[in-house]
């Protein structure tokens, strides 16, 4: 069967390059930033964020046990404000929308402030670079939230962007992906 998780990663190991820059646009947890912080490298740059203190400090504590390389700045804010922090083209970069697993579940992305990240994440994107956005629709603004972002992607120049969507059409309240691949 299709693993998800590690279709994203392949997708999106074509566009990261050793010594590049990469933004883990809702840390969370930290796994997505640990994947970005390795394929990246030592040379590398990874930016993550989050707006709630608890994931930074599980976020830290994972990379240390992981031995990852020290190429991470977490940064406890929204991904709205990214512009703010980053200054260098992005090869990659991701979103894992919702809330933070295992904590209030109210604290959720949202429409309002993921949008405008977006936006920033497609402004700062590199030639030959990528977007991945996981979605999660089996709640009320996870659905809006990924119908906005559908809605914004395809209004997306084709020329420059190629936006792909996969999702498991026997599943609807199942999580699914956007991948933005911005040409070369």
């Amino acid at each position: 069967m299709l693993d998800l998780l590690a279709l994203q990663k392949e997708l999106l190991l074509r566009h990261i390059r050793p010594g590049g820059t990469c933004a883990d646009f809702t840390m969370g947890n930290g796994h997505d930033t640990l994947f970005l912080s390795r394929a990246v490298g030592e040379g590398g740059r990874v930016y993550a964020f989050d707006v709630q203190p608890a994931a930074l400090e599980s976020t830290a504590a994972l990379l240390k046990r992981e031995g990852a390389p020290e190429n991470v700045r977490l940064i406890c804010d929204s991904h709205h404000h990214a512009a703010a922090y980053i200054r260098e083209p992005l090869c990659v970069g991701m979103f894992n929308l919702g809330w933070l697993p295992g904590s209030d579940r109210t604290v959720t992305t949202r429409r309002e402030t993921t949008l405008p990240a977006l936006q920033t994440a497609i402004d700062l994107l590199a030639p030959d670079g990528a977007l991945l956005m996981a979605i999660y629709p089996g709640h009320e603004e996870g659905r809006l939230e990924g119908e906005a972002v559908c809605e914004a992607l395809s209004a997306l120049d084709r020329r420059r962007f190629c936006c792909s969507k996969l999702q498991l059409v026997n599943s609807p309240t199942s999580p699914y992906f956007f991948l933005v691949e911005k040409a070369k």
